[in-house]
């Protein structure tokens, strides 16, 4: 296949992905109805409350359903998100009031009643979508008689009977809920075949709520006074950290340097000895490092990665992605991830250059399986367990087929581009010092100067002043509150970069002053050290959380581990960066002997 077909490959599958970064609430025009028209409505899901991940299809369990199902055409992104959307009986047509509309008669046999008693027993709500509007709600209840003296046992209740409220502005669908009657119910506490007629009524009424703000209820729980108090008291908790940590610095580390620097350039070597160590290291100072391939790759991953994350909030502020959008986060992240490996490629072969002559076909290839290698392993570990249970969460083969197709086709073209890019244009290593040839012995350190300590002061740090905003992130990921606040999420983000610059800079300078010159990959796990810090409040949250069941836990384990991974190489890559500037400088600010 010649690069040219390769390349219109490329373009055709981005193409078809930018047409499925589209808004589900569209525009009032293709959502304007008149009276009697049909209005979509499609099931989707059921699932237990406590676990969001552990999701199956609309029609495992035995409601009335039509003959045939039809499964409605879905995005990747859909796909990606469990989303599985199909036909139903019910109709909701515009404006059109029903009372106990017969949906089906059906016999329930003993198999269908444990199914149904089984998801009341775990709290199993369904989820569909009216006019593209997600609503909920639970299918049976549960009744405690242990107060009575008579029977101690509880009772387990379905419910037959759906009552739909639709709110309307003119011509459009604003809001709907469904609530089933608790008064209407069967009981399906002994397996036993019963005849149950399934009914439901539709109720509309006028709002003056515009159909431009008919999202704005989703979000509305999460943005309640208390939870806007804790975002601001993380504000507050972030931006105190970071003035103190700065005012230290400011008060001992620049201090200490401005010294250090004043004694260097007067040439008192008995000043020296006694208080400048990391200018007797600057022939060992700009040593590269071990593992060079691997060094690279890291940094171009690691780069590309900020980049995306960087897109993802831009993507956010324009408006383009907001919650529940199905699937359209799933989709931004599996293009963006494609377009910026160029920056990837880039990276990694400009700076393999600068270090090495040769070699940058391995390190761009490297870092092509960096993150995507680990990530393809969890998650076939991931899809193996979500088949053997039937959730939604599986993938079909023709979703696995497709991403492969872009990887090959799109991702890897693009980062070999930006490592031919990173090539042409390389450019020499800019070090104000030369390296000697044989490297000097570093002395033994005390266990407070090795790397486990100061990874652990790497990390804590920042950890400490995004935890507050952390639990949000989790809430959101794992539970059913809205990340209604990205911008303070953005800005957290930001606080993070900048304590994890600020950190390395000084533990790296810490480093050089016991005559350490080895400090090119310690940077790197000072830096990403964080990661390891959010993984194990992962497991807390778990923890603590009433999730429960091997499918919900090796999803929250399996993806968390991919996202820390993933913070681990942008935070490692911020933390090298920082202190090579560093590093550069107080070289260069300094009279070479």
């Amino acid at each position: 296949m010649s690069k040219m077909e390769a390349f219109k490959r490329s373009l055709i599958i981005m193409s078809l992905l930018l047409t499925n970064l589209r808004s589900i609430a569209s525009s009032p025009d293709n959502h304007r109805y008149d009276v009697g028209d049909h209005v979509p409505l499609f099931v989707n899901k059921v699932g237990p409350l406590n676990n969001p991940s552990e999701t199956y299809q609309y029609y495992e369990l035995p409601f009335c359903h039509p003959d045939p199902v039809i499964q409605k055409k879905e995005s990747l992104g859909e796909v990606m998100s469990g989303d599985r959307l199909a036909s139903a009986l019910y109709k909701l047509n515009f404006r059109e009031n029903k009372v106990a509309e017969t949906l089906c008669h059906k016999k329930l046999e003993g198999d269908d009643v444990a199914k149904f008693r089984d998801a009341v027993s775990n709290d199993f709500y369904f989820q569909m979508y009216y006019d593209d509007l997600p609503f909920w709600g639970f299918v049976g209840k549960i009744e405690d008689y242990s107060w009575t003296l008579e029977d101690k046992s509880p009772k387990y209740f379905l419910f037959k009977h759906v009552q739909f409220d639709v709110l309307y502005n003119g011509n459009h669908v604003v809001e709907v809920h469904a609530i089933g009657d608790p008064n209407q119910v069967v009981d399906i506490t002994e397996d036993v075949a019963i005849d149950v007629e399934f009914t439901y009524s539709v109720n509309w009424n006028a709002t003056l709520a515009a159909f431009d703000s008919r999202m704005d209820r989703y979000s509305r729980a999460s943005s309640l006074p208390i939870h806007q108090k804790i975002h601001w008291f993380s504000f507050i908790n972030s931006f105190v950290t970071i003035t103190l940590l700065i005012g230290l610095l400011a008060l001992l580390f620049m201090r200490r340097l401005k010294n250090d620097l004043r004694t260097f350039s007067t040439g008192d070597d008995e000043d020296d000895d006694k208080e400048v160590g990391w200018k007797y290291i600057h022939g060992d100072v700009f040593r590269y490092p071990r593992n060079k391939t691997l060094f690279c790759a890291v940094m171009g991953m690691g780069t590309q990665l900020l980049t995306l994350v960087c897109c993802l909030f831009l993507l956010v502020c324009l408006g383009i992605l907001y919650p529940y959008n199905r699937g359209t986060i799933c989709t931004a992240l599996v293009i963006l991830y494609s377009l910026t490996s160029v920056v990837a490629g880039y990276t990694t072969a400009s700076f393999h250059c600068q270090i090495a002559e040769t070699g940058w076909e391995r390190s761009v290839l490297l870092a092509g399986i960096m993150y995507t290698g680990p990530l393809f392993v969890i998650g076939s570990i991931l899809n193996v367990v979500a088949v053997s249970y039937g959730a939604t969460a599986a993938l079909p083969f023709g979703t696995i087929m497709v991403i492969i197709l872009i990887y090959t086709f799109l991702t890897i073209p693009l980062l070999v581009l930006g490592g031919l890019i990173g090539y042409i244009f390389r450019s020499e290593f800019q070090s104000p010092c030369a390296t000697k040839r044989y490297p000097r012995e570093i002395p033994p350190l005390a266990w407070y100067r090795k790397t486990p300590c100061q990874m652990f002061l790497g990390g804590f740090l920042p950890f400490s002043a995004i935890v507050l905003e952390l639990q949000h992130l989790y809430v959101s990921l794992w539970g059913y509150r809205i990340f209604t606040l990205p911008s303070i999420l953005f800005f957290m983000f930001i606080v993070l970069i900048l304590l994890t610059a600020i950190l390395s800079v000084g533990l790296t300078y810490i480093q050089l002053s016991v005559e350490d010159h080895q400090w090119w990959w310690r940077s790197v796990l000072c830096g990403g050290s964080t990661s390891i810090f959010m993984f194990a409040y992962c497991i807390y949250f778990y923890a603590r959380s009433s999730m429960s069941g091997l499918l919900q836990f090796s999803f929250v384990i399996g993806y968390n581990a991919c996202m820390c991974y993933a913070f681990f190489l942008m935070l490692g890559t911020v933390g090298f960066r920082s202190s090579l500037m560093f590093v550069r400088y107080i070289y260069r600010a300094v009279k070479s002997e």
